[in-house]
């Protein structure tokens, strides 16, 4: 590649495009060092409660069946006790549109919490990856690049354990889809048993070593959509880790008179024994680098507000470690907002927090409405293939149905269908009434039978209801179809067919 540097013709670029990228463009591999601090020890914390939270879930029941399964090949959904089934598109619709609300306004109030807290990402790449590379780097509890190559055993170590986690990992996610009875199982069986499952574990993880040991953080940088997403759900009152750069500037390193002025800053005017002036010239700034060096994107958060920043704290913990040593207040750079750093009163209610609330609200209530008042069997009347009707030898039109019968409950039930109306309607279910466990689904066989006289129109409006051991579970309306009959014909002076023929 030719450098820019040797080419007058050519504008030298930035020194990084991207904070992983050099100005030759090859990759800059990231070493951050661990700075340690408040922000640090509730982010492990939290780190590990969400690890542990991911692994144990689906080994906790609820009503008899997992925390959460998602259990596509059978179409169920089971969400803390609660059995989600093909039919319920709209509660699912109303549950996923109360998250994107609930992330509308957590980023609205608290910027990017998510991306440096919770995010899958950063709690596995910065408290396990990590951690586990500086052991076998020779950089434990500190970070930073290694000072010389690890030996071949370490780096080959590393890798035979990072591999044993990325199994884990997959291992774990693939019970969110399959429960842990039948993945344990499976562990047990012959691959060529199982061999979508398998291939699966293999190419999970697979990517998930490929992350862990090249990808790293170019996810954060380069692939992440949600990110790109809250940045420009940010306003000017929305929290984000900032530098005060009315405070740090002009920065300046840190030489005896600097230390010894800003020692004495502290003190009360009479008791100074030098002078300040130096520091009309210097902010408190000292140009250490400590919260680039520590950043797990490779940014300088002195620079601005950027997209790569995940709002990690580390950099205000390394910055906070610097002050301390100076003997300046702690807060250089911290949780902010853009409003509080132009001098003006930050606003944590506002307009847009109120009405992502009032919509999240309205729509999370709507759902659990919903959820109390569903029924515990889905009822689906279907018309049979074929002829729309049939004369019988008696004058009666009959026509043939199915009613689809899900049982939503955690118990069996028997199922008993009549027809309530109009009066005349008789209604007979072959094979009797079906027993149905719970999550099943029986397709009933059911025949209908009317006097032709009620077919004044060519069709029937016929109300069905449907009971288990217990009460009503369902009311539907099925639409018997008919002849018109020589009363209705006459009304319209048209002449009758005499004939009892099909009509479609």
């Amino acid at each position: 590649m030719t450098d820019t540097h040797d080419n007058p013709n050519l504008l030298p670029p930035e020194e990084h495009v991207l904070s992983t990228l050099e100005h030759d463009g090859s990759r800059r591999w990231l070493y951050p060092k661990l700075s340690k601090g408040p922000y640090l020890f509730w982010r492990r914390v939290v780190a590990w409660a969400l690890i542990a939270i991911f692994t144990v879930l689906p080994f906790i029941k609820i009503n008899g069946q997992p925390a959460i399964l998602l259990d596509i090949l059978r179409r169920e959904f089971h969400i803390f006790g609660v059995t989600f089934l093909p039919t319920d598109t709209f509660l699912l619709a109303l549950l996923l549109l109360s998250c994107f609300l609930g992330i509308f306004m957590v980023t609205a109030l608290f910027g990017r919490v998510w991306c440096g807290w919770g995010c899958p990402q950063t709690v596995y790449m910065e408290f396990v990856f990590r951690p586990i590379e500086r052991f076998f780097d020779g950089r434990a509890g500190l970070g930073g690049k290694p000072g010389k190559p690890p030996a071949a055993w370490r780096t080959f170590a590393k890798y035979v354990v990072f591999y044993a986690i990325c199994l884990h990992l997959t291992h774990v996610f693939l019970a969110y889809f399959v429960g842990v009875e039948q993945l344990f199982q499976w562990s047990l069986g012959s691959p060529l048993n199982h061999p979508i499952a398998f291939i699966f574990i293999f190419a999970v993880s697979a990517a998930l070593m490929f992350h862990a040991c090249v990808f790293r953080e170019q996810l954060c940088i380069v692939a992440c959509p949600y990110g790109r997403m809250q940045s420009v759900l940010l306003d000017d009152s929305s929290m984000i880790i900032s530098y005060d750069e009315s405070r740090g500037e002009p920065r300046g390193k840190l030489g005896k008179k600097k230390r010894q002025a800003l020692q004495e800053k502290s003190k009360p005017e009479t008791e100074r024994s030098v002078g300040l002036d130096i520091l009309q010239l210097h902010g408190d700034c000292i140009d250490c680098g400590e919260c680039v060096a520590t950043c797990p994107t490779g940014i300088d958060i002195r620079q601005g507000l950027q997209l790569e920043c995940v709002g990690c704290a580390q950099c205000i913990d390394a910055c906070d470690t610097i002050m301390n040593k100076i003997g300046r207040p702690k807060g250089l750079i911290r949780y902010t907002s853009q409003q509080a750093l132009d001098g003006k009163a930050g606003r944590i209610l506002r307009p847009r927090v109120f009405v992502y609330a009032a919509l999240l609200t309205v729509v999370f209530a709507a759902f659990l409405f919903a959820l109390t008042n569903r029924s515990m069997a889905d009822v689906t009347p279907i018309r049979e293939k074929g002829r729309p009707f049939v004369v019988l030898e008696s004058g009666d039109i009959l026509n043939q149905m199915r009613l689809k019968i899900v049982n939503r409950d955690r118990v069996p039930h028997t199922y008993t269908v009549e027809a309530s109306e109009p009066a005349g309607v008789m209604l007979s279910m072959q094979g009797g009434s079906p027993t149905l466990e719970p999550g099943e689904t029986k397709s009933v066989s059911i025949d209908l039978r009317a006097p032709f006289e009620m077919f004044t129109t060519g069709r029937l409006d016929v109300r069905l209801i449907v009971r288990d051991d217990e009460q009503t579970v369902a009311e539907e309306v099925f639409q018997m179809k008919g002849p018109f009959t020589r009363h209705n014909a006459e009304e319209q002076n048209e002449p009758a067919n005499t004939e009892r023929t099909p009509q479609s």
